[in-house]
């Protein structure tokens, strides 16, 4: 790539990180590190750290845009981010976010897919719900759009559940849960989020899935790990969230707190029993 301003842009030995990649991660036992960025430059320092997967989230509207919720992103706040995050990638797989109320029907929800996989350049999409999403998962999924479905805390929904609260705890709420992993799975899910989650429930998802979770404030024994690249960096508005540990911590610089994030996901050491929730 001439001209560019990220050196690691260039022809590498390594190929990017796929689909199958993944799936052979999930397998092998290897831990897949992820992180969320919202711009080519924060981007790039992730790609050169080791990160395999990048997630373009709509906590954008939080970290980034100073509101109270994820709600008021839009769709154009999403293509806009994802753009500018693929400009700065080569090596890892790029998941965008579905705002609010974007995929409210399957046939919106290939709209909004299309403009963030054509404008924005993501290689999946992301969105919140359990069986309620189904029909959209597999809507997208035969018309060949990546899809991760989200189950656990649903941040889009906060003003509906009063606070971002711990999921799936009780037999009947962890049942319910394990139904609706099932049915994206089955519906053509190719990826997995649970965010807080009891460890427990999260370990007996992923056992039970063929697809690869990945885990926010979901114990040690999914697939994988996502952080807020912010939180990781111990910049955060309010109080820290229980899951986060502050790499920055003893670190010289931020690109070798993110690779101390990747080596840490990768050896299990984090995350820690203090990060977790029973």
């Amino acid at each position: 790539m001439k001209g560019t301003l990220y050196p690691h842009l260039q022809e590498r030995p390594e190929r990017p990180v796929t689909l199958s990649d993944l799936t052979r991660m999930k397998q092998a036992g290897e831990k897949i590190a992820c992180l969320t960025a919202y711009d080519a430059s924060f981007a790039a320092l992730e790609d050169r750290a080791g990160v395999d997967v990048v997630l373009v989230g709509d906590t954008l509207g939080m970290v980034f845009q100073g509101a109270d919720s994820t709600v008021p992103v839009s769709v154009d706040d999403m293509v806009y981010h994802s753009r500018a995050v693929a400009a700065g990638l080569y090596r890892p797989f790029l998941i965008t976010d579905m705002p609010f109320l974007s995929y409210a029907t399957k046939h919106q929800a290939l709209d909004t897919a299309k403009r963030l996989m054509q404008e924005g350049r993501g290689q999946m999409v992301k969105f919140e719900g359990g069986e309620i999403q189904a029909e959209t998962v597999e809507h997208l999924s035969t018309r060949g759009v990546p899809v991760c479905g989200h189950i656990g805390l649903q941040p889009q929904l906060v003003h509906k559940l009063g606070s971002f609260s711990v999921q799936g705890r009780g037999d009947a709420a962890a049942q319910a849960m394990l139904r609706d992993a099932r049915l994206l799975e089955d519906a053509g899910a190719d990826l997995l989020l649970l965010e807080c989650v009891p460890s427990s429930l999260a370990a007996e998802i992923t056992a039970n899935a063929k697809i690869p979770v990945i885990g926010i404030g979901a114990g040690p024994d999914v697939d994988g790990q996502i952080l807020v690249i912010y939180d990781i960096l111990g910049i955060w508005p309010g109080r820290k969230p229980r899951f986060v540990r502050d790499y920055m911590q003893g670190a010289a610089d931020i690109e070798s707190a993110v690779r101390t994030y990747v080596d840490s996901v990768r050896d299990c050491s984090y995350p820690a029993p203090e990060h977790c929730f029973s």
